[in-house]
């Protein structure tokens, strides 16, 4: 195994890590700021409103884009497994 397929093997490895967090963390943050936005026009300061309404946007996200997700995943690993007798030798 030479150092460029290591290389290629984790920068794959962070892509996909990436690609599947990417989603949910961007709809954290933006409901974050939404939330945010909305109590300071309010002027509340409850700090327990802000997890209600992330949770159920990163749920929502989940429940919409978790084939995609799922998808990605398994192909990655299914490529990883079938390339492991090619790796090794």
């Amino acid at each position: 195994m030479t150092p460029e397929t290591v290389m290629t093997i984790a920068y794959q490895g962070m892509r996909v890590t990436l690609l599947l967090a990417g989603p949910l963390l961007i709809t954290a943050l933006l409901t974050g700021l939404l939330v945010s936005l909305f109590q300071a026009a309010t002027q509340i300061n409850e700090m327990t409103l802000s997890f209600i309404p992330k949770i159920l946007a990163v749920f929502a996200v989940l429940v919409l884009a978790g084939p995609w997700l799922l998808t990605l995943i398994t192909t990655f690993t299914r490529e990883l497994f079938t390339s492991i007798p090619s790796l090794v030798s």
